[in-house]
């Protein structure tokens, strides 16, 4: 992990350290500040930032920071932990000094921090490591105002641009962020710099302000915020890290964005040939794979599927040094060695796949993707941080087919869901370009689950229930499986079963099918006993669609501010089966019901009877994934309709009886 890689400069020469200059005190609260219980903004807030102050000072290489918030009630005083970040290695070592802080009671007390922070490892990956210095401030009270400031410090021949996060998950009441540059020559991986540029995403009342310093040359960029909302933290939503409230900095050697693109992508694009090959072990291995005599689609099953069954180390795990050694192999420098090991990580494994479709004659290519479940693709951040994962793209036949190797058990000629409708950078036939990745149908992706219980005159139901998946959620599990074993998987998988049905259900795996056979729908089988039924007089109450029973509302809240972002289309088949005791009969049964949801989704419910037994059958599918906040309240209607639907019950009671309902 590098925390602030983004605009790394080595500088020409090393410089002197200047003198720090000399920190600021402390700000006195105010009669306000110390009496506030709430921020009418945000009621039930747990603390609120009362003013965070960031500032950058290139020639001194250090950030200062600065925070003051307010404890608001007892989930806030958690706030009182701090942990500070840095980077220890790998070229550009950080180190956090200066730490003071203090706890300021509602009376005026001030109580200041006289402990000694420690260190803790956060994250190690080959000679980087990531390090906090943790503390925590003393005597903190519900209505105290925690106070701290650090600085965190580079090494002298480093020049960092600053990235200035300004919404987090607390309300922010005031912030300062400056930056003041360097007038040094810096040399960037392309040359000389000759620019500084940012992205910005910021309130339409704030903007970045640049002021020329007299007679250095230097500049100093500043930004000035008030009342900024938290982070949204409602359910279905896109991923916020790429759309709060930021400017983020560099130093750049180009132009414009198109520029970069361009020379980056270059790079890029030569850097996955040289990795990509073919060499001759790939050449020799697809002629005994895929012959040529093959028709073309048929070659990239057996191509695809050859690459399947490479280790995948994201799944497993990655082998050190010291093993690799011992086994007489060297560091992986091209697919040929992918191959030879036959094991590699998910981008080797995708490159491997791309290098043996090249081998066939096809046209193949690499595509540096963003991640949707993590955040999006900017074009107008000039960082190639952006790029998570790799897909293949392979032209058959003069049509672009799209390719996911990379993650384990996914079908041929689909995508992990985090990779459709995604964006990034592509190899093409003359240079690179922008990529946006096809969605996949909602018909790739089908949940279903079949219940046939036996119910005795106590409640309690025995019997089994079937769960048949395909897409998104056969991939969850199948990439489970890989990293534990069939104990921590049948573990898993009951505790599936008994978040739907309650932890009161014995339920036991029976049988796991096609757990590897990604081709095909995964199949578990599981064996159940407990109790579906309530008492209600001689009367017993069961929920309609027992795998909808113990869920909550999808909307609880008819106040929405941003839209749905819903992960993937999908369509849901639940059938519950319930025989009854003999001597019972249905008094009452819900009625068959279509409920639609314009173009968008569709939900069905149609309940059958036959002497002795009952069955409810339940569709529901929606295709489309992104909705307005406009749409929103057609939405919730919607699916308060359906969830409401789901939840009304059959009742049985002794004796023969009419049954109320009429389909």
């Amino acid at each position: 992990m590098n925390l602030r890689d983004t605009g790394r400069i080595l500088a020409l020469t090393i410089l002197v350290l200047l003198p720090l200059a000399a920190r600021a005190q402390w700000t006195p609260p105010t009669p306000e500040e110390l009496s506030m219980t709430a921020q009418p903004e945000v009621p039930g807030a747990a603390a609120v930032y009362l003013y965070k102050e960031e500032t950058t000072d290139d020639d001194n290489h250090n950030f200062s920071i600065y925070v003051r918030l307010k404890v608001l009630n007892d989930h806030g005083k958690e706030y009182a932990n701090v942990e500070l970040p840095y980077q220890a290695g790998g070229g550009a070592d950080a180190n956090i000094t200066e730490i003071a802080g203090r706890t300021i009671h509602p009376d005026g007390t001030v109580i200041p921090f006289t402990g000694k922070p420690f260190e803790k490892l956060v994250e190690k990956n080959n000679d980087t490591k990531v390090m906090s210095k943790v503390f925590s401030l003393p005597d903190v009270q519900v209505g105290s105002i925690i106070e701290y400031r650090y600085k965190m410090r580079y090494e002298d021949n480093y020049y960092i641009s600053p990235d200035w996060y300004i919404q987090s998950e607390l309300f922010l009441r005031k912030g300062h962020y400056a930056w003041k540059t360097t007038t040094r020559e810096l040399m960037g991986s392309k040359g000389v710099v000759n620019s500084l540029a940012w992205f910005p995403i910021l309130p339409k009342e704030s903007a970045v302000k640049v002021v020329q310093l007299p007679g250095s040359g230097a500049k100093t960029l500043s930004v000035d915020v008030a009342n900024i909302p938290p982070t949204p933290n409602e359910d279905f939503l896109p991923p916020m890290a790429s759309l709060t409230d930021r400017v983020l900095f560099y130093y750049s050697s180009y132009r414009n964005a198109d520029e970069f693109w361009a020379s980056e992508g270059k790079d890029w694009s030569k850097q996955q040939d040289k990795f990509i090959g073919p060499g001759p072990a790939v050449k020799q291995a697809v002629q005994e794979i895929a012959p040529p005599s093959d028709p073309p689609i048929d070659k990239l099953k057996k191509i695809y599927a050859a690459c399947m069954d490479i280790e995948n180390t994201v799944f497993t795990r990655t082998h050190t040094q010291a093993e690799e050694r011992a086994q007489g192999v060297k560091e992986i420098r091209s697919t040929d060695d992918v191959l030879t090991r036959k094991r590699g990580s998910d981008d080797q494994i995708t490159e491997l796949f791309i290098a043996m479709a090249r081998a066939a004659g096809f046209k193949a290519y690499a595509a540096g993707i963003t991640s949707r479940d993590r955040h999006f693709f900017l074009r107008g951040y000039l960082s190639m941080k952006q790029i998570d994962d790799l897909i293949a793209i392979v032209n058959v036949d003069g049509k672009d087919l799209y390719f996911d190797p990379g993650q384990r058990y996914i079908p041929f000629q689909h995508l992990a869901w985090k990779h459709t409708m995604s964006d990034g950078i592509r190899q093409m036939e003359k240079g690179t370009g922008f990529v946006t990745t096809p969605n996949e149908p909602y018909s790739a992706s089908n949940n279903q689950r079949i219940a046939d219980l036996i119910l005795d005159k106590e409640g309690i139901a025995t019997g089994t229930v079937r769960l048949n998946y395909t897409g998104p959620t056969a991939l969850y599990w199948r990439q489970k499986a890989l990293r534990g074993d069939a104990t921590s998987l049948d573990h898993d998988l009951i505790e599936s079963i008994q978040t739907i049905f309650g932890t009161s259900m014995d339920v036991k795996v029976e049988k796991v099918e096609n757990l590897k056979e990604y081709e095909q729908p995964l199949k578990v089988s599981f064996s159940v006993k407990g109790p579906v039924a309530t008492s209600a007089g001689r009367r017993a109450l069961i929920v309609s669609d027992l795998f909808e029973a113990q869920d909550h509302p999808t909307f609880p809240s008819k106040e929405r501010k941003d839209g749905v972002f819903f992960h993937y289309g999908h369509t849901d088949n639940d059938v519950v089966r319930i025989h009854y005791p003999e001597g019972y009969s249905v008094e009452s049964i819900p009625k068959d019901e279509n409920i639609p949801f314009e173009k968008y989704a569709l939900y069905r419910f149609k309940s059958e009877q036959a002497p002795g037994y009952y069955t409810i059958r339940r569709d529901f599918i929606i295709g489309q994934t992104i909705y307005t906040a406009e749409e929103f309240p057609r939405l919730r209607t919607f699916f308060t309709s359906f969830e409401t639907k789901d939840r009304e019950p059959v009742v049985i009671k002794p004796g023969a009886t009419t049954t109320t309902a009429s389909n």
